[in-house]
This record gives structure tokens, sequence and C-alpha cells, in this order.
């Protein structure tokens, strides 16, 4: 064992890990600086194992990993979900049981999300409930990562419980029974179900806390979306609105929409409205927030501009990728004083007039007669292109944090249909899940439920790059006998305490190393050594067994533990650091309830 290797590992590892926590520098530049270090070490100084030296091509094998293609597919897929709004109903009935209470209605998702995990593999739970949980926090104004790391956490949790609740739990089942230990189905539920339980405790009542200050920062950012603009709808041939009644002088199935005038062919009909049935040509002035108008739109029953529809609308909603922002009309613009008619706006900048907003009370008058003001922000829809375009204007300033993408809801359907066959490959074994990943993102692209440049930003390069360094350290870590002279360490130093301090320390190594290594690698490296512990100190293999089980699974601390953590870090927006913060501490937990109650429940 060459211990120059071994400690150089260590310490690129160590460096690594302080690098990422201190956020000088950006996640994929130190990403990056590590795995040019290794490839470095193993270059100049060369190590030979048993099958030959530790290659270029052993560090780099990280980048063509199947559990790094199944994240990044599967983050298309979520975006795919999000992008159709396939879980707006769900989300809307889990909102709905937890009343008043956001925190709840998250609460509640969480909880069901954890339940789960124990009986279906951990990742296709995690995709099913991120975009739920995003939808959830967006409609209530908090910040997704106060729902999306407990999300992945109880989902890791969760599937402690049982024998196939996690992929690690069946790897180091099958190498103990290769060994002569039988792990049955339900023999790691009643310690498991404790860890959890306890792991649980902490994800609902602290980790929240973390999280409560960028909850506050979006929620005052958000109180701008209750802000009322004003808009037209026209009620062209089949449109959904015609037919409808006024009851009580206002028009209840309208919802989010409020009429303010109804333009019929020369007459004006001004609120409250009494007797009135909504019909063909009617042309509606209403005010409504921006979401309410994304709505309609996304619904089809808001019009689209002359670029949709001649006609002025368009029954199945906007095309794929036409995104809505605001404008600003800015002091000196030549478009100020003109009307909304007049103002070239839409010919000028290849955009639709959606809706304008002023500070000060607007006359109820026709849509098209509004006379623009400096200082009036306009809400305009059109592709990608057409609105990059608006940068180069002196009359409209864009507000750039303000694009949103117009869900495709008419490609709901297929984006559910889609992954659900996902879902089912995967808890199956009928496909590996990487193959059932790629060709669902590959589906959901092609039926038009996301556009090429919405999937690219979906690929998350902090997350291609951070797992291809991970694993690259992990390689090094495993070839060199790191993690063998760990266990190693452990054993002399803390054999002569006894089978309980033993077990403890050896979970304590295996929870900290999972964090680096793979949890999968973690379980197949330290099963055979824990039962060859258990045997030489002649207490029960099964106790060492469930360690190894537990502790590969408590791969909280750092994004690359967990194929999961990936998975939620770039839609809740999470740093290195946040896993360090919130995840360290449950690691800790579960590390002391196992010392209690390991030992308990297996005799020693």
């Amino acid at each position: 064992m060459d211990q120059f290797h071994i400690w150089a590992t260590y310490l690129i590892i160590a460096m690594t890990v302080i690098a990422y926590a201190s956020e000088r520098w950006a996640l994929e530049l130190v990403a990056l600086c590590s795995l040019a270090t290794l490839l470095a070490l193993f270059s100049l100084f060369p190590y030979e194992t048993g099958s030959g030296p530790i290659a270029p091509a052993d560090l780099l094998s990280g980048f063509a990993n199947p559990a790094l293609a199944t994240v990044l597919a599967l983050l298309i897929v979520g975006q795919g979900l999000f992008a159709t709004d396939a879980m707006d109903g769900v989300s809307r009935a889990i909102s709905r049981l937890g009343g008043s209470s956001g925190y709840l209605s998250i609460a509640i998702t969480l909880g069901l999300a954890g339940a789960l995990s124990a009986i279906l593999n951990n990742t296709p739970v995690v995709v099913i409930f991120i975009p739920i949980i995003s939808l959830l926090a967006a409609q209530r104004n908090l910040t997704a990562a106060v729902g999306l790391l407990p999300l992945s956490y109880l989902s890791i949790l969760g599937g402690m419980t049982t024998l196939i609740g996690s992929s690690t739990n069946l790897l180091a089942a099958g190498v103990a029974n290769d060994e002569g230990v039988r792990i049955g189905f339900f023999d790691i539920t009643v310690p498991g179900v404790i860890l959890a339980l306890t792991g649980a405790l902490y994800v609902f009542f602290v980790l929240p806390l973390m999280f409560r200050t960028r909850s506050a920062e979006t929620a005052r950012t958000g109180r701008r979306s209750g802000a009322q603009f004003i808009g037209e709808v026209q009620l062209t041939s089949n449109h959904p609105f015609i037919g409808m009644e006024s009851r009580a002088g206002l028009f209840p199935e309208l919802r989010e929409l409020m009429p303010r005038l109804i333009m019929r062919r020369n007459t004006s009909i001004y609120p409250p409205f009494e007797d009135v049935v909504l019909s063909g040509g009617d042309k509606l002035v209403v005010t409504a927030t921006r979401q309410a108008f994304t709505r309609a739109l996304a619904g089809g029953s808001a019009n689209v501009g002359q670029s949709e529809n001649p006609e002025g609308g368009n029954s199945r909603g906007p095309a794929a990728g036409y995104q809505v922002a605001e404008v600003v009309v800015a002091p000196g613009s030549r478009h100020a004083g003109r009307t909304i008619r007049n103002a070239g706006i839409e010919t000028s900048y290849g955009v639709d007039m959606i809706a304008v907003q002023r500070k000060n009370r607007m006359n109820r008058i026709p849509f098209p007669e509004i006379r623009l003001e400096p200082g009036d922000t306009l809400l305009v829809g059109g592709s990608e292109t057409a609105l990059q375009n608006l940068k180069d204007s002196h009359d409209l300033l864009l507000l750039e944090w303000s694009a949103e993408t117009v869900p495709q809801r008419h490609k709901a359907g297929i984006a559910v249909v889609i992954f659900a066959a996902i879902v089912a490959c995967a808890a199956s074994g009928v496909v590996p899940t990487a193959t059932a990943a790629i060709v669902g993102a590959f589906a959901i692209i092609a039926t038009g439920c996301l556009t090429l440049q919405q999937a690219a930003r979906a690929f998350d390069r902090q997350v291609f790059v951070l797992v291809g360094a991970s694993i690259a350290a992990a390689v090094a870590l495993e070839k060199t006998g790191g993690a063998m002279l760990a266990a190693e360490a452990t054993v002399h130093v803390l054999g002569d305490f006894g089978p309980v301090v033993l077990l403890s320390g050896f979970f304590a190594v295996i929870a900290v190393l999972t964090n680096f290594l793979s949890n999968n690698a973690a379980a197949v490296l330290f099963t055979p050594i824990g039962i060859g512990i258990a045997r030489a100190i002649n207490v029960p293999a099964e106790a060492f067994v469930a360690a190894v089980i537990f502790a590969a699974n408590a791969s909280f601390a750092t994004p690359m533990g967990y194929q999961t953590n990936l998975l939620v870090m770039g839609p809740g927006n999470y740093r290195f650091s946040d896993y360090l913060k919130a995840g360290a501490p449950l690691v800790v937990i579960i590390w002391l309830t196992f010392s209690i109650v390991g030992p308990w429940y297996y005799g020693l």
C-alpha cells in the first residue's frame, strides 16, 4: 500500500471540500482544479494496482457514468413536467389540504414522498415530487429551496426502512449473501424506521429554519406578482368564454380575470353586468395579475396576437418556447403619448402586447385606446429571440429577470405518459434506469413538451462537472487503498473498546466516506470488511451489515453524495455550503441514533 498516493489523495479531497465550502471560487472551477490535480498526480507519479496503473481513463470515467447520465436526463424530464404544468392539478389538491399554510402543504408532500421511498426507488420518487414542490412554493410565494433538499433527505431516510427502498440496500445485502450472511426484506425495518423518524424530526423542524431567510426574500420579491395589469380578451369563434352568463353582476367562471368593460360591436357594457351572456365577437377589457394572464395564455383563453392566430386567439395556447416578460416605457420613449393601437410595438419588435400596468388609475376605455406613459409596465409575449431583441431598444427597457416561458398545458398529458413510462420501467427493472431516462428525455423534446433551448437550460453543467470530478476522487481513494486504510485504522484504534464502540466508529467512517465515494461503492467495499470484523470479535454479522447499509445511505453532506441530492441542486438553487450546513448535522444525528439503536437491536 503506497502511503504517498494515499495521503496525496486525502489532501486533494480535503482541499477540494474546503474550496467548495468557502465559495470563493466557482464550483465548476474547483471541480476542474481537483480533476486536473488528480490527473497530474497519477501521470507524473504512476500508481500500480493489481490490474495495472491508474490511468487517465479511470479518473475520467465519471463523465460517462450511467448515474450522471440518468440525473441529467431526469432533470430534462422534470423540466418537461414543469413546462407543461403537468403537476399543477396535483399541487393544487395538496395545497388545499394544507389550507392557508404553504409550509403545511409542503410538509404533507414531503411525508408522502418519504413513505413512497420505502417501496420505490428514491430517484423516481424525487423526480415525481420536484415539480409538485416547486409549484407549491410558487403558489405560496416561497422559495423552492425550503422543500427540495428536505425532499431529497426524506427520500433517502424512507429508503432505509426496507430492503428494496434503495439500490444501496440491495447491493449490500447481495454482497453479504455471498459471504454467507442473509438479510431479509424486513430485517432492517425496525432500526431503519427509528433512524428515519429521528432524521425526519430534524428535516421537518430544523431544516426549514436554515432557508427561512431565503424564503422571506423570495416572498418580498414575489409580492409584486400580485400587481394588477389591464389587458384585452377577444372572444373569437369556439372561445371557451362564449356562453358564460353573469350572476349578481359578475362572471364567477372567469375566476382570476376581472372584467372592467365589455365591447360588443359599437356598444360599451360597464359593470355591474346584469343579464349579460358573453358571445362571439365580444372584447373583454380585464384586470388580472401577471400569473393569471400567463395561465389564461397557457389554457388558450387569452390572446397571443396576430403572430399566433390571425383571428386574434389560439385555442390551444401559444407555441412551444413562447415567453412573457415585462418591459418599461422609458422616459423620452417614442412610444410615450401614443395609444397601444398606434404605438407600433408589435410590428417593430415582433412581440404581442398582452397587458399594461400603471401606478395611477386608468379610465374604462378599450384596451387599444390606452395611451402609454413613461414608467408604464407592459406585459409582452413572443419567442425568446424576439424578447432578446428588445435588449437593444432605448424606448422599452426589458426586465430580464421577468422572462418566463408559458406552460404548454395541451402537452401535459403527453409529458405525464412519458414520465409514467420512465417510472414504470425503472421500478420494474424492464430496462436500466439510465436507458429509460435518456429515452424519456428524447421523447419530451421530440413531442414538443420542451424546446431544445429549454432542455439545454435544464442540463446542469455544475452537476456534470461536479460528478465527473468527484468520481475521479472516489476512484483514486478506492484504488490506492485509502478507503481500506481508514477502515483498518478504525478497527486498530477502537478494537480494544468493545463491539459497541467499534460498531459506532465503523459506522462513522463509512458515513464520512460515502459522501465522497458513491453510496453503492461504499456498500460494496465495506460490507465484506464489516462481516470480517464481526466474525473476528464473535458478534452477529447482521449488526455490521446494517451499519454498512445505514451509513452508506447517510450521504447528506455533499451534493455528489447521492443522486437525489444532485437532482434538487439546480431547481433549489443550492450551494455546496448548503449541503454541508444542512446535511452534516443530519449525518451526526443518524450516527448517534444508530450508535444507540444498533447495539440494542442486535444484542451487542
